[in-house]
């Protein structure tokens, strides 16, 4: 009987921190479609559509505060430090929460901003995606699954955040961040040589309906 017990603590464990890939077959969000648009609202009750930001580049950040890989970037800093390089050469970067009510990740919108101002998170705003309509229509399968939007509306990336799929902050030195990369590239007018990779982290806890 403890076996089985052990088993089944294992198997709930991994059904936290799943690494979330991406397929390689090309969906509709894969890099050079349009980014499929969605209006939102955020922690603070502020009304948010993603056509409102055409002319901007825009930052798409799936998060969830309790996810050991979200964790490893909020906790290093090394998400906020990302959010606030870019920010302030004009990106919009909007976090979304695709967890359900009742499932990890989901918080009431004062927890919400407790937190973020715990992190001293950089994003432009927090969106609620209770139902999971935007997450599913963009295809996010983990936190953090990143993507980039160029002025233009077109999704120039998607993918992890950099190239070591751990939960591990000492992985974070030394690591190929995509997104920077990405952005940095599109924003001096050149190509993103890598413009989809395979996002890693805990499994979107999206409603089961």
């Amino acid at each position: 009987m403890t076996s089985i017990n052990s088993a089944i603590a294992i198997l709930l464990t991994l059904s936290l921190i799943y690494c979330g890939e991406d397929s390689d077959e090309p969906t509709r969000t894969t890099a050079g479609n349009a980014a499929p648009d969605f209006t939102l609202v955020d922690s603070r009750g502020t009304e948010h559509k993603l056509s409102d930001y055409k002319g901007k580049f825009v930052v798409l950040e799936w998060i969830n505060f309790d996810c050991p890989y979200v964790r490893k970037h909020y906790e290093s800093g090394n998400m906020q430090s990302l959010q606030k390089e870019f920010t302030q050469k004009g990106v919009v970067w909007l976090a979304i929460n695709s967890s359900a009510e009742g499932k990890q990740g989901h918080f009431s919108r004062d927890e919400i901003q407790r937190r973020s101002e715990e992190h001293g998170a950089n994003f432009t705003a927090y969106l609620l995606d209770e139902k999971g309509t935007v997450g599913r229509s963009y295809g996010a399968k983990a936190t953090p699954h990143m993507y980039i939007i160029n002025p233009e509306g077109t999704l120039i990336y998607s993918g992890a955040i950099d190239d070591k799929p751990t939960s591990n902050l000492k992985d974070i030195e030394g690591a190929t961040n995509y997104v920077r990369q990405a952005l940095n590239a599109a924003m001096n007018g050149k190509p993103v040589e890598k413009s989809r990779t395979r996002a890693y982290g805990c499994a979107v806890k999206y409603s089961d309906g």
